[in-house]
């Protein structure tokens, strides 16, 4: 199956040669590479989010295999939803599904199905594709859309993935964005509570922060499966790597979506 995008022209450039130029911008040099389990990066319109996304990927090393697991925006689909077959394009190319390892994420849990119908509107995902193909010539990736907040699931789901990353060379990304539509500085307090708990690699306190705090963090499921999985697979703490919010790209502060990348060391 071959999934066309579905924000290109809207999150991000739908010319090729535009979006290349774009991601030179975005793109940072570093000479030293974060040995990274998991990394945590936001999934806005790249005017807002980008450059964000665009340092966590600069700060890591890239193998050629990836997890990607979004929130699922759109209520389609299964639950925990794998896509294990196809080829995803974007205006910088095709970027193959590594189904082996999709089918043993599959196999190994009790709730994670093989499932299109929540990949095929959802952007959470599509946009950190070109990051990554701008980066690496050659890469397979795993797609997951967690559309639960069942805790027990989620660990399921993160041990499953754990099993499947075992003794083998994978990042895992979680895309989400942090506090939607608040004040600037209300929505940073609440950000960096949700942040601190990235940085202890604390999925259940995340959880709990964002419950109690009413932080509306829209992918804090698959960052609580992240932290969970790169906890399993001996993480010990996460790097803040660069926080801001829409405000910087739109002047409006009154009415932000704060968006912070880490790795998880």
């Amino acid at each position: 199956m071959l999934r066309h995008p579905v924000v290109a022209g809207m999150f991000y450039d739908a010319d090729a040669h535009a979006l290349r130029k774009h991601m030179e911008k975005l793109l940072v040099q570093k000479e030293e590479k974060l040995n990274a389990r998991a990394i945590i990066v936001p999934h806005a319109g790249y005017v807002y989010s980008g450059a964000v996304a665009g340092e966590v990927f600069s700060s890591v090393r890239m193998p050629d295999t990836f997890i990607i697991m979004g929130p699922n925006h759109t209520g389609a689909g299964a639950p925990v939803s794998v896509m294990n077959k196809g080829v995803w394009r974007t205006p910088l190319g095709d970027a193959r599904i590594n189904s082996p390892l999709a089918d043993e994420i599959i196999n190994n849990s009790d709730f994670a199905e093989a499932d299109t119908a929540a990949h095929l509107q959802e952007h959470s995902i599509e946009v950190q594709l070109p990051f990554i193909q701008a980066l690496r010539k050659s890469f397979t990736f795993v797609p997951i859309t967690i559309g639960t907040d069942d805790e027990k699931v989620l660990k399921e789901t993160a041990c499953a993935i754990r099993e499947a990353m075992r003794d083998k060379d994978i990042l895992l990304v979680s895309s989400t964005d942090l506090t939607h539509y608040e004040g600037a500085k209300d929505a940073e307090k609440k950000d960096n509570m949700a942040l601190k708990k990235i940085e202890e690699v604390d999925p259940e306190g995340l959880a709990d922060t964002v419950n109690k705090n009413s932080i509306s963090m829209c992918g804090w499921m698959p960052t609580y499966a992240a932290l969970y999985a790169a906890r399993l697979l001996g993480a010990e703490k996460g790097k803040i790597i660069r926080y801001t919010n829409s405000g910087e790209a739109s002047g409006d502060f009154g009415r932000v979506v704060g968006y912070g990348g880490a790795a998880v060391l």
